[in-house]
């Protein structure tokens, strides 16, 4: 099974800008669809985004639709989440999840099988 590390996290202004990564460090992550969730402290986990397997189709939350975009590069094995005109509302711990989706956007956390550890980020004025 594959297994995803998070990083890029860190403490920022409201209105700058992050790039965070998800990287698998063991398997290969271009059978899965890779899912960007996030969890503020005292709430649930929110879905963000999904990239698809193999042909990068897309698919976001109206929270950040226009501000986050998910790209992937399946040669390294890596999944990037670019965000934009952070907020505070923004802040948490965001994870990345792989999922067998067969080309299905899928946003129900259940769905997917593997997780990374999560990487903090603060969005503070």
């Amino acid at each position: 099974q594959v297994q995803l590390v998070e990083s890029g996290g860190g403490s920022v202004q409201p209105g700058a800008s992050l790039t965070l990564s998800c990287t698998a460090s063991a398997g290969s992550i271009s059978s899965y669809a890779v899912g960007w969730f996030r969890q503020a402290p005292g709430r649930n986990r929110e879905f963000i985004g999904t990239i698809s397997e193999t042909r990068g189709s897309t698919y976001y939350a109206d929270s950040v639709k226009g501000r986050f975009t998910i790209s992937r590069d399946n040669a390294q094995n890596t999944v990037w989440l670019p965000m934009r005109d952070l907020e505070a509302a923004d802040s948490g711990v965001y994870y990345c999840a792989a999922g067998l989706a067969k080309g299905r956007m899928i946003c129900n956390q259940y769905e997917y099988d593997a997780w990374g550890q999560g990487t903090s980020v603060t969005v503070y004025s």
